[in-house]
């Protein structure tokens, strides 16, 4: 590697949010609403915020998310606007304490020789929630 090379590289910063975390939004058109992380980019830094939906619990509702129209190309077919979540920084996120609910910043310690991560408010530590992707059978 160049020295150019090592100059223009980004450091790496490990996010402390992850996919299955309970967040509000702190910044944005949303400020406030709750959710949870469905996807985190690592090299971006950002996440894509879901809320649960009452009404029908398997299609969860976007936040953050942009119109997008689609027109009828043929007779018949019906014309339609649909939301499609958009990726948010992780600077706009806070993780919900588990003991509140209320917001809280993150910070990490070894517990039985593990890094684990722990709500700063309470002290308590934050569950890493499995990933229904990752799960084996």
């Amino acid at each position: 590697m160049t020295k150019a090379e090592i100059k223009t590289k980004k450091a790496h910063i490990k996010p402390k949010i992850r996919t299955g975390d309970k967040v509000v939004i702190v910044a944005g058109k949303d400020k406030g609403q709750k959710g949870f992380v469905a996807a985190v980019s690592k090299e971006e830094m950002k996440a894509i915020v879901l809320q649960e939906n009452e009404e029908n619990p398997d299609q969860p509702v976007p936040l953050n998310a942009a119109i997008k129209h689609f027109k009828a190309k043929y007779q018949g077919q019906r014309s339609a606007r649909i939301r499609i979540p958009v990726a948010i920084h992780i600077s706009n996120l806070m993780v919900l304490d588990p003991e509140t609910g209320e917001p809280t910043r993150v910070g990490r310690r070894k517990e039985g020789g593990k890094i684990v991560r722990f709500a700063k408010k309470s002290g308590k530590t934050i569950k890493d929630e499995p990933n229904i992707d990752k799960k084996k059978d």
